[in-house]
């Protein structure tokens, strides 16, 4: 079992998370929407994509009538925004990497916005390709402690469902996928019985690096001013989140 997750970061923004709530639903519909027109179907069991999309927003309790208001809005008739991914790379406080995920009808707005975010946190935009080959796509997928099955069973049935391993996050287990596999992992994990809070395609660091608590503050900083452009979908870093940093960072 690793150690290092989106997840384990989430929880230090939840508070600002549920602040933002009615930001957070605009995005996931966005993502819903657009999943959907690309996977070219409004059946989540036919377009994995969309499904995957579902699946994040339910995990933020998006309600079921807006999941299948963007999902019509992607076929609608009438003319809509034509929305396009954008992936933006740089460097925060202390070299820490950061892989910023949108998506925008229009660039040059979005560029400029996450631009300022990081020069006003002291980081630097860099070009593509500078970061994205620190990171690696996978899938998440969140189970509940309190809910699960006891660990070693937890992870017979990961394995029997097609999982490739999973973390110990404090109050959480998570199930890490090929990016393909997600929600077939997450059905097969349903299927035995066990409750998933949420599932997700990640950017997770190949080389997690650990930072000082002052760095740690800083870069989450960062992160939170990415996530008020309303274009920005994720925002991805390479910090190792140890159990000590998690302390300091809950104090």
């Amino acid at each position: 079992m690793s150690g290092h997750s989106k997840w384990a970061t989430t929880k230090h923004r939840k508070a600002a998370v549920d602040a933002k709530r009615s930001k957070m639903f605009s995005k996931l519909s966005r993502i819903i929407t657009v999943a959907a027109k690309t996977g070219g179907d409004p059946n989540p069991e036919n377009n994995a994509p969309l499904a995957a999309a579902m699946a994040k927003a339910r995990s933020y309790s998006l309600p079921k009538d807006r999941i299948q208001a963007a999902i019509d809005k992607a076929f609608s008739s009438a003319a809509g925004a034509n929305y396009e991914e954008v992936v933006y790379e740089g460097y925060g406080s202390g070299g820490v990497a950061l892989l910023v995920e949108a998506l925008t009808d229009n660039r040059n707005r979005t560029a400029a916005d996450v631009r300022a975010a990081f020069t006003r946190a002291g980081g630097s935009l860099g070009a593509t390709g500078s970061v994205a080959f620190q990171f690696e796509r996978k899938g998440e997928i969140v189970i509940d402690k309190a809910k699960a099955p006891g660990e070693d069973d937890l992870l017979m049935a990961v394995m029997e469902a097609g999982g490739e391993d999973m973390e110990d996050n404090d109050e959480e287990f998570v199930v890490l996928t090929s990016p393909n596999d997600v929600m077939k992992v997450k059905k097969g994990l349903e299927d035995q019985g066990i409750e998933v809070t949420g599932a997700e395609l990640v950017m997770r660091p190949l080389t997690p690096m650990v930072v000082s608590v002052e760095t740690a503050k800083k870069v989450l900083r960062l992160v939170d001013a990415l996530e008020e452009s309303e274009d920005v979908q994720d925002v991805f870093h390479n910090m190792e989140m140890t159990e000590e940093l998690d302390a300091a960072l809950d104090a």
